[in-house]
């Protein structure tokens, strides 16, 4: 029996939402004997379980609100679940937020050795794949500006040349492709293409459906954090256009 890539076993997350920001609201809600209020519990996924073996290309999906960005960082360990578990084997690298890694009084050669040592490359790994990280990012000529100049697009064409040069065994994408210019995104897609050829797992959350059922296997629909969907990229979506 195959041992999955990624387990989530039961997973609760929970967020405390602050109703009054300052300190002038929160002593006028408690002098007028509303404390009870001063925050409220928001549930964001709610006893969610599923499995990743290797070589799945998951899609998850659902409306703003639904848990998949939230489910996408609990994978990734940014953050943690309140109940359940998730567990992970091989070496992950992602793009789940434009620039998240990337220190920005620091060039962009430096924070190619920063982000790469944050996914785990030796520098030994990362002199190797410098000089493809670069060429496959367009940014030769602003590889040394600091990236507090770059655009969102050099953001990203930099974060994820990092990120697939990691050479991961599961690869997370969080809605990022949509940033980039068009070449770029086919560029990226083939990127993925290749990597999944190679056994690569991948777990994607975006609202461009056709994307979906183009670069996965599997597709999760959840609504309301409640897993609704567990099967194949064209049920998940079907499902999600209410067909």
């Amino acid at each position: 029996m195959a041992i999955p890539v990624i387990k989530v076993e039961d997973v609760v997350k929970d967020f405390t939402l602050h109703n009054a920001h300052t300190l002038k609201d929160r002593l006028v809600w408690t002098l007028t004997g509303r404390g009870d209020q001063l925050s409220s519990q928001f549930r964001a996924l709610d006893h969610v379980s599923f499995e990743v073996e290797r070589g799945d290309s998951i899609g998850l999906i659902g409306f703003n609100g639904s848990g998949k960005s939230t489910m996408l960082k609990l994978i990734s360990g940014v953050m943690q679940p309140s109940e359940g578990n998730v567990f992970y084997r091989g070496r992950m690298a992602g793009l789940i937020e434009v620039g998240a890694g990337f220190h920005p009084d620091l060039t962009g050669r430096e924070n190619v050795f920063l982000n790469g040592a944050i996914l785990g490359m030796t520098k030994e790994e990362i002199d190797a794949a410098f000089d493809a990280i670069v060429a496959f990012s367009e940014i030769e000529d602003f590889i040394d500006t600091e990236v507090k100049f770059y655009s969102s697009g050099m953001f990203l064409r930099l974060a994820f040349s990092v990120a697939v040069h990691t050479k991961p065994e599961i690869f997370l994408v969080d809605e990022i492709l949509a940033v980039g210019d068009e070449p770029f995104q086919h560029k990226c897609i083939a990127r993925i293409r290749e990597m999944q050829d190679g056994g690569c797992s991948l777990v994607i959350v975006s609202h461009d459906l056709g994307m979906i059922e183009q670069l996965c296997n599997r597709g999760i629909l959840l609504d309301h954090g409640h897993l609704q969907v567990d099967g194949t990229a064209e049920e998940a979506v079907r499902a999600l256009r209410g067909e």
